[in-house]
């Protein structure tokens, strides 16, 4: 069994990536990392340096031109500012759409790459890291098990019943992740979680607030802040 990991540098891919290695190992798992026209390279910078702790392959993606139509926040041409709060309080201000850091169906494309590549690579599974809380009510909607499944269903028709998709965490939240991460020793001072691009998280994101409260629940400080 081959898995291609879908990988964001981020505490979720990251723990996807260190179980893909302790079940596979880590010359039967291959990394892939796509930008989007993020407002930083953070992210990017962080998969790389994970990639190469694990000793995997890694391949990269600029899916930037796909989205510059989109006016989300998280995008270098977009004029926006990233929100502050937690999701459910910026739900609170958008009569239930998705919010403002949404990339319109990201993970769909993200995961439509990925199926291409598995098939050309030989992989037999897809491991993306989506949870509950990611879903969070209609936040992003494109990480719920819903679309979990339904994208499973057409990736798995689409590569000639060769290739599945994977979300090991759809039903867990992230402090759940974490301590899974935390079993398997994965190298949470390598990742980045954080919407802006300093040199430090700004802790108070929507993303920086899930994070710090998984450790936390954890009985640990999160390493990165």
């Amino acid at each position: 069994m081959k898995a291609l990991v879908l990988f964001s540098g981020g505490v979720d891919s990251t723990t996807c990536l260190g179980m893909a290695v302790d079940i596979y190992g880590k010359e039967n798992v291959v990394a892939l990392s796509m930008s989007y026209g993020q407002k930083h390279t953070k992210e990017i910078e962080a998969s790389d340096k994970i990639a190469k702790y694990y000793e995997v392959e890694h391949i990269y993606l600029d899916l930037a031109k796909i989205f510059e139509y989109s006016d989300c926040s998280l995008l270098t041409h977009s004029d926006k500012e990233i929100p502050k709060g937690e999701y459910s309080k910026q739900l609170e201000k958008t009569d239930g759409e998705p919010v403002s850091t949404y990339v319109p169906f990201r993970n769909g494309l993200f995961l439509s790459c990925a199926a291409s590549i598995a098939i050309s690579k030989k992989c037999d599974i897809i491991y993306y890291g989506a949870h509950s809380d990611d879903a969070a009510g209609n936040a992003y909607p494109d990480c719920s098990d819903e679309f979990n499944n339904a994208m499973n269903q057409a990736i798995y028709v689409g590569s000639g019943n060769k290739v599945k998709i994977e979300a090991p965490f759809v039903g867990m939240n992230k402090a759940e992740v974490v301590k899974k991460g935390l079993e398997l020793k994965v190298p949470y001072e390598l990742t980045w979680s954080c919407y802006e691009g300093n040199d430090k998280p700004c802790g108070v994101c929507g993303t920086c607030i899930d994070r710090i409260r998984a450790f936390e629940i954890n009985g640990i400080k999160d390493p990165i802040m």
